[in-house]
């Protein structure tokens, strides 16, 4: 045995106790941190050859693991855009410049341009819903993904598209009898346009011939009752009562908006007074947004002034096959590792993934009292190690001071 390799292993064994010492610091100093996952080190020996008539005593070799994969405890807020995670997956953030990151650390907040920001400046990423569906996630990748925006300065008009009309027309009526109803609708600028339902019988029914009762449906712009009607005259025909032509017509307000579809399904033809029983169109006028809710599968929904909750982004959620081995970061961040496996997209409660919660926080799960258990441990441990380094010091002395 080596004097000298005695105090080499005694050296390894006091630099694997401070690692571990370090991992205990830093985790008793993040023991509040949202979303941080507690930092372990685990030792394996270090083997040195030898022969059977000597020893080489080896050394300690130290690996720092994170133990990402269990759940801290959750943490209830008053604050809507704090989100946690409840089951395995991480948002995904970006940094200011751009480049896409994975974390747990959900305490987002808006900034000064209305985009959702952690404590550590990370930008939350999302899929914007654009009047095209509902949004894809591209599960290999993080195209697609824009910072989610609640600015709450920003006005929003939705022009009508589609509407509906259900009632009874008087079937008693005369030839030429009119009855009518005004609906209000909204172009594209979120102007809200008055517009008349005109029925017009044009037709009594008579059984023995078999022919049908016939309403004609003209729809004018109230601010301008004289005007060509909107719509092509369409003809309602009724056999005992019900409706038997086409459900559905379609106008339009004028060059640059939506056609209106209106879904007439409802509509009868019997002998009781003309009666409206419901009657809308969807759209809406110039509002501002006022608050923002998160559901559990990741949408971002807009209440505005006028109470429409409308959809504005969906959370993408990412996942890899051993969270552990992701590399951490700076800011409570994760990178794909070289052991992580690759990096999966997709949406919170589809899949591999879990639930959003809204107005809460995932806390660290870090355990104090076994991290001062790990700290009189790592001491003592310590304190043996030198012990081993300074006996070999003393030895080596005595082995100098023979030639005095």
């Amino acid at each position: 045995m080596s004097l000298n390799g005695m105090m080499r292993t005694g050296v390894s064994g006091m630099n694997a106790q401070a690692n571990r010492l370090s991992t205990v610091a830093e985790n008793i100093a993040n023991s509040d941190t949202a979303g941080y996952k507690r930092a372990s080190t685990e030792f394996s020996s270090l083997i040195l050859p030898g022969s059977s008539g000597s020893y080489n005593s080896g050394a300690v070799t130290t690996d720092v693991r994170y133990n990402v994969n269990k759940q801290g405890e959750l943490e209830f807020t008053s604050s809507a855009t704090d989100l946690a995670i409840e089951g395995p997956g991480f948002f995904i953030v970006e940094n200011g410049n751009g480049d896409p990151f994975l974390t747990r650390a959900g305490s987002f907040v808006p900034n000064g341009s209305g985009e959702l920001v952690n404590a550590a400046g990370f930008t939350l990423l999302g899929y914007p819903y654009n009047g095209t569906g509902t949004p894809q996630t591209v599960v290999n990748g993080f195209d697609g993904l824009s910072p989610v925006n609640i600015g709450q300065g920003n006005l929003s008009a939705t022009a009508s598209t589609e509407g509906n009309f259900a009632g009874n027309l008087p079937s008693g009526a005369a030839v030429g009898d009119r009855v009518s109803s005004s609906l209000a609708v909204f172009d594209t600028v979120g102007n809200t346009v008055l517009v008349d339902l005109v029925y017009t019988k044009t037709q009594v029914a008579d059984p023995s011939t078999s022919t049908p009762e016939e309403w004609t449906l003209e729809i004018v712009r109230r601010d301008d009752p004289t005007a060509t009607p909107l719509n092509a005259p369409t003809t309602l025909s009724f056999t005992n009562g019900q409706l038997t032509t086409s459900p559905s017509l379609t106008f339009n307000l004028g060059t640059g908006n939506p056609d209106i579809a209106m879904d007439l399904s409802r509509i009868t033809a019997l002998g009781y007074p003309y009666d409206v029983a419901s009657a809308g169109v969807n759209g809406s006028a110039p509002s501002k947004l006022e608050s923002v809710q998160i559901s559990s599968n990741g949408i971002v929904y807009g209440q505005y002034e006028n109470g429409d909750l409308k959809p504005l982004y969906r959370l993408a959620m990412a996942n890899v096959q051993s969270p552990d081995k992701l590399q951490p970061l700076a800011g409570n961040v994760y990178t794909q590792g070289v052991d992580s496996g690759v990096i999966v997209t997709g949406f919170a409660e589809s899949g591999n993934f879990g639930s959003i919660i809204s107005g809460a926080l995932e806390g660290s799960n870090v355990d104090i009292a076994e991290e001062l258990t790990s700290m009189i441990e790592s001491q003592r441990s310590y304190t043996a190690n030198s012990k081993v380094f300074q006996t070999g010091s003393d030895l080596m002395e005595i082995l100098v001071n023979l030639k005095r």
